[in-house]
Formats: C-alpha cells, structure tokens, sequence
C-alpha cells in the first residue's frame, strides 16, 4: 500500500471514529490543518486564511457524520470545504491579487515559509497575480487547487462536486490562457509559466 493510500485510511478510520469519539478527530486536524491554512493564506492573505482555516475544520468536525468516504480523501473533502468559503470572499482575494500585481509587493510573502520558491518567483509573481485575477472565479478555483493545493484531478472534482471532465475543461482552458498572458512580450516564457509548476499531473 502506497503512503498516500495509508493516509487515506488513516483519514478515514478517523473520521469513522469521531463520531462516537470526538478526540478521534484531532488526527485529522493534526495532519491537514497546516495545508489547508496555507492555502488559504496564499488566496486571501493571514488574517482572512487564518478565520478561513478554523472555520474549515469547524464545519468538518460538525459535518463529519455525513462524510462519504468511498466519494473520495479526507483531504479533498477539506478543501472543498475550504473552497465553498472562499467563494464569500472572491472580491477580496481578487483585490489582492491586483494589489500585488501594481505595487509588487507580495502582501502575503512572510506567511509563506517553506512553500516552494517556484510559487513566488519574484520576476513572474506580479504577472502572475494579474493573470490570476483575469480568471474566472471557477477557473481560478481549479488551477490553484491543483497548483498550490496540489490536489489531482480526482480530488479536485471530488473537492467541488464537479465531474472530472469539467475540472480538466477549466484547467486546460485556465492553462492556456495563463500562459499566453505570462508569456506575452517574453521570450522565456518557459520560465513565466514557473510558478504554477504544471506538471502533468492528473487523476
């Protein structure tokens, strides 16, 4: 069994049990609450990703005799819920993104510790957040769950109830048009298109 497998049963065995046992749930808290927190963080800033990441787990312990675990991970299951929050704060962390792609400054970048320095290449990271808040909001939903939430597509159709085929339209489309922005006027595109580290990566 691979360790993703065993996390996976480990995630699920927990959650099984927190419904006689609500301490059960601490594991899962344990494993996925730095993940999801960062996620946010990176979409909506400290103080918004912080309320986000608590609420996430508040919601998950409540609803956690409803999860179906043969739907799909735990930690799908987590982001989605972080994911329908984060859709009460689109004007928010679309703000953000313009912010940072004017001034240049990362508003979030000292949050950020220990993500890969690929995500905030300082040459890109202003015309990337640009480009990312020309996305659609669903668009934008798909590639950076499966960019810097690092969800296959799998999860990420499991994360927002959507069919795979639809999560692969939108990311390819999302792809696209990314990287014809980054690249524009540049003739290291390769290098623009860094920062989300598309990587063939699927379900």
């Amino acid at each position: 069994m691979s360790v993703v497998a065993a996390s996976n049963d480990l995630d699920r065995a927990a959650v099984r049990a927190s419904c006689d046992e609500p301490r059960a749930f601490s594991s899962v808290f344990e494993r996925h609450f730095d993940d999801v927190r960062r996620y946010l963080v990176r979409r909506v800033g400290p103080a918004v990703g912080d309320e986000l990441a608590s609420e996430t787990f508040v919601r998950a312990f409540d609803g956690r005799g409803s999860f179906d675990g043969e739907r799909g991970a735990v930690r799908a299951w987590l982001f989605g819920i972080a994911a329908n929050l984060l859709r009460h704060r689109a004007r928010s962390e679309e703000r953000r993104l313009r912010a940072y792609a004017r001034t240049g400054v990362d508003p979030v970048a000292e949050e950020l510790e220990g993500v890969p320095a690929r995500i905030d290449a300082q040459r890109t990271g202003p015309r990337l957040a640009a480009a990312l808040a020309r996305l659609s909001s669903g668009e934008r939903e798909v590639v950076l769950l499966y960019a810097w939430a690092e969800l296959s597509y799998d999860e990420i159709a499991v994360a927002l109830e959507l069919p795979v085929g639809t999560i692969r339209s939108r990311l390819s489309r999302a792809r696209a048009r990314l990287r014809h922005e980054l690249s524009c006027g540049d003739e290291t595109h390769e290098d623009a298109r860094a920062p989300l580290a598309f990587d063939g990566r699927g379900g």
